[in-house]
Parts: C-alpha cells; structure tokens; sequence
C-alpha cells in the first residue's frame, strides 16, 4: 500500500561522530564530562542536515552532509593530490564529477561556550529557526544561531543569598508556534509560561500552571516526586505535557489551576519509594513524547518497560524493549504488573522488577507510527503493525 511507510526489519547506523571532548574546569576544579545532555535537530532548510548537542557546559552547532561524488581531471594536481609543473600542461581538461562510496561528514560549525554557570539541562530551538534557548539550574539563556560570543539572559532565578535557594529549573521548551513564548518547569512541580514581549527579562512569568497537592498522599517524599523531569508542547500548541516521577500531566494552556488529563505510569512504585530513594533511582529523569497527531503520549519506566496512554480511546498499554523481543516483525505484547494477590501467569510482580533497566528516552516519527526508544545499552525502534 503507497499509503504506507516500507517495512523496516533492520535499521543500520548512519553516522557516528564525537561531538564533545572531555574537558577541565581549572578556575573551579572540575571536570567537564563530554556526555551529551540533549540533542536538537534543526528544520531541513537544503540537502544537509543541522542539530544542537551540548553537554553540561557548552553547546554545539554540526552539520551532516552526504558525499556520493567527487571530482576528476584536475589541470594542476595529479591524482594522487601532488601539484604539476604548470610548464608540463599541454591540454585542458574539464573537471567531472564521478560516483563513489556514499561518505558522510560531520563538521561543526559554531561553538556556544562560556555562557553557563550551572548545568545545561535544556536546549530549544525557536520557531523562528533563527534563534534557540539553553536552560542550566538556575538560567535561560537565548541565543541567535549565526552568534556564538553573545547570549541574552531572559530568566535567572539565582537568589542574592544561595542558602535562600528553594527550586531549580529543571527542563525549557519554545513554544511551537509562536516565538515569543516558552515554558520552564521547576524542582517544586510548577510550570510557568512566559512571554518575551513583556521584558527583556522573563522573571516574571504570564502564566503559572501548579495543581494542588492531595494531603492524602503527602509524605517526606513528596517534593522529590513532584519535581518536573520534561516538558514538550504538543504539535498543535494547544497543550503541554509534563512529567514527574509517578506521572505524566496533560495541561490545557487556557487553564492553569489543574491539569486535563493524568496519567498513572507506574502508581504501584508509591510503596516503594523509600527503597527508591536509597538507590537514588527516584532522581530519575524520565522524558515523554507525543505522537505525530497528539493523539498518544508516550513515557518510559523501568525494566525495559513503557507506556503509551490513548488520549482519545482512555486506553493504556505496557511493553518491554528487550532482546527477547526485539526479533523482525515480531509483534509486542503487553505487559502487566502485578501489586500483591496472586500473580497472574504473565504478570510480573512488582519485587522482581529490575530498577537498573530503565527506560529514560523516548521518541516518536513526526508522521509514521514509528518509535525509538533508549535502554541503558541498546536503542530499540519499533514499527506499527501494518495492514494492506
């Protein structure tokens, strides 16, 4: 069926380049890991490709361009690259372009350095396609992408005194839409929205999204567990989606007092939380994802699971990335986990899961139902079941 996306049974790597170098802080002793934080693509504007990586301090502009020919017949230069004596050319040539192996280049092209005092955490690209945000812990900055020795800083949460310090931002996102509006989410579980035609400053935001705590479920690990780990609006910039540990919150951007839809992803963990924190498993920062259309939301979890939640149908589902299961065109089949009682066969109690297995990226194809999604180790890419 034309409709149809092909089938794919194997995907190969493209490209493999190292983006960032481990570095030293020498002014404060620190080591700069080169770990890449967040990666951002471009829109494609010609043939090449464009992204954003950056690690915790600096940012980077690449491009990622094909060769699939090259030139031939040079006048000056032999083939093996060594130039001529101009008195031994008797004839000219033309240069033609002939086929070779398919090679593709990664080549930066700007460097973003030394604007980040803190831990970048966030990188946006604006819907201008000529500017983008970068969020550490406790500032926004904005950057054109032609400039690389200057940034204009729009929030700073920074208190005068540290020891007044009660929440850091946690994750940043522009609009889709509209350029002059972005969203930052806060440690403490709020959302505020802010708009860049008020001031040049974004202090004080247009919008504050928080829904109020339920007393009943009110313990020591409350505000560990309401932080925000992600934000992204959805495609149609109508709505946002939220992540916290337990959670993923659908919000209306008309209504800030309380989310419209609440996603449960894996409630039964509120009993274990305390084993959680031993571990250091509850500071986890799960990312979340729409699908092309926002009909569907997807998250991860742990022990290779995942969760999608049908927005239009309230319908959810878990699976598992796994080896096991990851054989072409073998079809996923859901997963449940069982809280205490007797275990179903196929379920799987909530003791045995493995907290090192975890699920933190997940990604969805702008247009196909196709999805990637990041285990520790391994990227899995799955494909819907396609009928026709």
């Amino acid at each position: 069926n034309k409709n149809y996306p092909q089938l794919r049974s194997e995907y190969n790597v493209y490209s493999t380049f190292q983006s960032h170098e481990p570095e030293f802080d020498y002014l404060k002793s620190l080591e700069i890991e080169e770990k890449i934080n967040k990666i951002r693509w471009l829109p494609q504007k010609n043939a090449a490709q464009f992204l954003l990586s950056t690690n915790d301090k600096t940012i980077k502009l690449w491009k990622i361009s094909e060769r699939d020919r090259r030139a031939d017949g040079y006048n000056l230069k032999e083939e093996d690259g060594r130039y001529k004596d101009p008195n031994s050319i008797t004839s000219l040539r033309v240069p033609v372009l002939i086929p070779m192996d398919l090679m593709v280049e990664a080549s930066p092209r700007r460097v973003f350095a030394n604007a980040h005092t803190y831990h970048i955490n966030s990188v946006s690209v604006n819907s201008d396609h000529e500017t983008y945000l970068s969020a550490d812990d406790l500032r926004i900055n904005l950057w054109n992408l032609e400039i690389t020795d200057r940034s204009f800083n729009i929030v700073d949460i920074k208190p005068a005194n540290m020891e007044e310090l009660t929440e850091v931002i946690t994750a940043s996102e522009f609009h889709p839409n509209q350029c002059n509006t972005f969203v930052f989410s806060s440690s403490k579980g709020t959302i505020r929205l802010c708009d860049m035609r008020a001031s040049a400053l974004c202090d004080k935001h247009s919008k504050l999204f928080e829904e109020p705590e339920n007393p009943s479920n009110r313990s020591f690990f409350s505000e560990i567990i309401s932080s925000i780990s992600d934000v992204k609006f959805s495609h149609n910039g109508q709505y946002m989606m939220t992540r916290d540990y337990l959670s993923v919150k659908i919000w209306d951007l008309k209504m800030e007092n309380r989310p419209v839809e609440t996603y449960q992803v894996h409630e039964y963990l509120r009993s274990k939380l305390c084993s959680l924190y031993e571990n250091d498993c509850i500071f986890d920062k799960f990312e979340c994802c729409w699908n092309g259309n926002d009909s569907v939301v997807m998250t991860g979890s742990y022990n290779n699971f995942f969760r999608m939640f049908d927005r239009e149908h309230r319908r959810d589902v878990t699976l598992e990335a796994s080896r096991e299961n990851s054989k072409p065109l073998q079809v996923l089949k859901p997963r449940k986990v069982c809280t205490g009682g007797k275990r179903k066969k196929d379920e799987i109690s909530v003791d045995s899961l493995d907290f090192n297995k975890k699920i933190l990226h997940t990604a969805w194809h702008p247009l196909d139902n196709i999805i990637a999604v990041a285990t520790t180790n391994n990227l899995y890419i799955f494909q819907d079941k396609l009928t026709g």
